[in-house]
């Protein structure tokens, strides 16, 4: 079967209805909109709605299994967190002020709405000392009050839909992988579906809300400092989770972190689960690259990696 790629013009088009929904519903919302910019095009578009000191983020490249009302539950998650680590002076980018802190859908989308920051261009990302800092945001999170479903961010639905559907689509990967990614799949899913498989597996490792997105490499450099950004993801589960698949010396950068707050350091077992799991989600993203072309550029070299690396991490069933 042939795989049928979006056309340049219809990404396109699918950007341009997310800006004219954006703009619409910012000036529904009281908002000055005659610049709308758009800053990132990926998984979202982020849209400056210039010259309001807003920015809306309206996600476009969403698993087939996720409707809007799902989508949306995961954007008040995300639109509380960042507001309540605000409340107590963790420096994160907050919902704006200037708007209802609440999803708003429009013309098929739903779209949050967050302050406009200027970032410093001029600063490379300090990946070791992001990593060190994500133990003190971890630190922060434990007391979060919300209630949170156990590795949401895993997707395991959209793990499981992906690999049952990836053999019509060759192109993207060969028979004997997706076999070997469905076998792993069969090991991983237990201790990804359910909370009490997880514990009984990893007995005393503690659960906590964590950020569910790599935030090591979601620290956003604002000209006025380092803010934590982007919880869509938010989740309950292992610290271990927020850093899967960055190396020993990111790892060991947020064991520092750890120490350093009187917080466990990473355990190893569950750093190979977490590693195992996130080269699956790579896989089964591959799903994906018909609505995201891009995104096969991004993801080749961590199927390259996967398929040097021992079968499920080297977990056992």
């Amino acid at each position: 079967m042939t795989t049928t790629f979006l056309t340049p013009r219809q990404l396109a088009d699918r950007t341009s209805a997310a800006v004219e929904a954006a703009v619409a519903a910012g000036r529904e919302l009281g908002l000055t909109v005659t610049d709308p910019t758009v800053l990132h095009d990926v998984f979202s578009v982020v849209v400056h709605l210039a010259p309001s000191p807003v920015v809306a983020r309206i996600p476009t490249v969403l698993p087939q299994s996720e409707d809007l009302a799902a989508l949306a539950r995961r954007q008040r998650d995300e639109l509380d967190v960042t507001r309540w680590l605000d409340d107590r002076g963790i420096p994160v980018i907050a919902p704006s002020p200037l708007v209802p802190r609440e999803p708003v859908q429009r013309d098929g989308f739903s779209m949050t709405f967050w302050p406009f920051v200027e970032e410093d261009r001029d600063r490379e990302p300090d990946y070791v000392a992001n990593a060190e800092s994500v133990a003190d945001l971890h630190a922060a999170l434990r007391a979060y009050p919300g209630r949170l479903e156990f590795l949401s961010a895993a997707d395991p639905r959209f793990i499981a839909d992906s690999l049952a559907r990836l053999d019509r689509h060759p192109a993207l990967i060969g028979a004997a992988e997706l076999d070997r990614a469905r076998r792993e799949w069969r090991i991983l899913e237990p201790l990804v579906r359910s909370r009490g498989a997880f514990e009984a597996r990893f007995p005393g490792i503690d659960l906590q809300p964590i950020h569910g997105d790599s935030p090591p490499a979601n620290i956003f450099s604002g000209v006025d400092g380092d803010l934590y950004a982007d919880f869509e993801l938010i989740t309950l589960g292992p610290v271990e989770w927020d850093l899967a698949a960055l190396g020993p010396e990111l790892t060991a950068a947020y064991d520092r972190g750890a120490r350093r707050n009187g917080t466990r350091p990473l355990d190893e077992e569950v750093l190979v689960f977490v590693n195992a799991l996130g080269m699956l989600r790579a896989i089964a993203a591959l799903a994906l690259v018909p609505r995201l072309p891009a995104l096969m550029e991004y993801l080749k070299p961590a199927v390259d990696q996967w398929q040097t690396t021992p079968f499920a991490g080297g977990m056992h069933g």
